[in-house]
């Protein structure tokens, strides 16, 4: 079976009904990479300063289910939070899969990366008795990666980690790679945390057709090309002059805080929690897909 671009477009853009992608069109995603795939092609998920939480995002996919991903889409071969090894085993096996399939394994970078006193602010584990940062890691491994996705607005734009005073200088992957003149392809998969769909979509495009059309912040604009606000449910009240003083009241809630003017996603039909809510249906948008968006977008409760 094949699965032409077009398809796949449609299948990423979802209706608001929808659960994940459309349940009827998930084999014909998994079927489309199981034939052009010679063998699942490895992936190498790292993660730095963060809270984990974009792994708990993509283990909760729905329509394709994380077995799925795993088994048939994916080869995960290193994932800090999820496998069993630890420490140094973890690293001496990221090192072999990096030379085996040098320029052929994507890199997936999770959490910022700090640069302050030479890295050491993040030290993920130990090889032959010396620290290895993550800094370090980062740099070794996406200097063989095919392509590197940055899932998360930490390892897209340095997120909170990275927000004032950022003490330890924590970076983004692209900044980081830019520094070391790596040249490897970034794309960035923001949001805190991203929505299932944006990873596993972003990853299954990327196998099948190579790297997706992206904005002015490397984000593929198939996920974050529409303007939050220009779909919101409230934005009626908005063009009324409606506001809402208080949750709870009818009207818009931007006086509220709510940053849905200067937010790029499509989270307002796509949903979250197996298509259960999404940010705006229960508080307000805070922006987090958008660069810096804890310093430039802060008091989250305070009106732009």
């Amino acid at each position: 079976m094949s699965l032409s671009r077009r398809d796949f477009l449609k299948i990423c853009g979802t209706s608001s009904v929808a659960l994940g992608f459309s349940q009827m069109m998930v084999p014909g995603i998994v079927n489309a990479l199981e034939k052009a795939l010679k063998g699942n092609p490895p992936v190498i998920w790292i993660q730095g300063a963060g809270c984990s939480g974009c792994s708990v995002s993509i283990l909760n996919a729905v329509h394709p289910t994380i077995q799925e991903v795993l088994l048939k889409i994916i080869s995960l071969k290193v994932h800090p939070t999820v496998m069993a090894a630890q420490g140094e085993t973890v690293l001496e096996v990221a090192a072999s899969i990096s030379e085996k399939y040098k320029g052929k394994f994507f890199l997936v970078v999770e959490g910022s990366i700090p640069t302050g006193a030479n890295g050491k602010y993040c030290v993920v584990g130990e090889l032959k008795g010396k620290p290895v940062t993550m800094l370090s890691w980062t740099k070794e491994l996406a200097s063989k990666a095919k392509a590197a996705i940055a899932v998360g607005s930490c390892a897209s734009y340095g997120g909170i980690p990275a927000a004032q005073p950022n003490p330890t200088t924590a970076k983004s992957l692209i900044d980081i790679l830019k520094a070391a003149k790596i040249k490897t392809p970034v794309i960035n998969i923001p949001g805190c945390p991203p929505h299932p769909d944006w990873m596993v979509g972003t990853v299954a495009y990327v196998l099948l057709y190579g790297i997706p059309k992206l904005d002015e912040n490397n984000r593929p604009i198939l996920f974050y090309g529409t303007l939050t606000h220009d779909h919101c449910p409230y934005r009626s009240f908005y063009e009324d002059g409606k506001f809402a003083k208080y949750f709870g009241d009818e009207g818009c809630r931007y006086e509220l805080g709510c940053k849905g003017p200067e937010t790029y996603c499509d989270t307002w039909k796509r949903k979250f929690n197996n298509g259960t809510n999404w940010c705006v249906q229960n508080a307000l948008c805070i922006g987090c897909v958008q660069p810096n968006f804890w310093d430039e977008l802060s008091p989250f409760y305070e009106s732009l």
